[in-house]
């Protein structure tokens, strides 16, 4: 792996990190009300309308796909956070800031050694694939989650929903990656 794809990686995750702290500033953690199924639902709306503007090459909204990617980052790290504090009853609503930048940060910390291991064993093969491509695997990812949560979060023999978590926020940040390329 080279040194700049680290520093890609990073920066874009910085991108994200921004967006949701400034977020928080403004709304303070008011996604800690949200179940994960709702939490879910908020990607899956984002990941369709990033592929509807692709599909129809209209953007009636405004709103970039970037800023749509961030999106899934962002949703992706609250809903592991959610699934983490969803049986400790202590856990207010209403985090401090400072509260909510370190669960962002701790959660950071574990998607990026994900992503170091896999991107070590697949050769960094994600930069040969389509945004397009990243879009049908988050797509594809919510959808397992989805019937994961409908089988009240058992699986016999694949991964849990925090590793669709993880998954969904490496690859939307692979496709900021390659859509700062361009």
């Amino acid at each position: 792996m080279n040194e700049n794809t680290i520093t890609q990686y990073e920066n874009a995750f910085a991108s994200c990190k921004d967006v949701f702290l400034k977020k928080t500033k403004d709304y303070g953690t008011s996604w800690r009300i949200l179940r994960a199924r709702s939490i879910t639902d908020q990607i899956y709306i984002k990941a369709k309308r990033i592929r509807t503007i692709d599909e129809t090459g209209e953007n009636k909204v405004g709103d970039s796909i970037e800023s749509e990617f961030i999106g899934c980052v962002n949703y992706g790290i609250i809903a592991i956070i959610q699934l983490q504090l969803e049986h400790k009853k202590d856990y207010a609503i209403e985090l401090k800031y400072e509260e909510a930048e370190v669960l962002f940060d701790e959660q950071y910390s574990i998607i990026k050694k994900l992503f170091l291991a896999k991107n070590h064993d697949y050769g960094e093969a994600w930069r040969d694939m389509r945004i397009s491509s990243f879009t049908d695997l988050i797509l594809s990812k919510l959808h397992r989650i989805k019937q994961i949560e409908e089988n009240k979060g058992q699986t016999i023999i694949s991964e849990g929903i925090d590793a669709n978590y993880m998954d969904i926020v490496n690859y939307a940040i692979f496709a900021l990656i390659k859509l700062n390329e361009k």
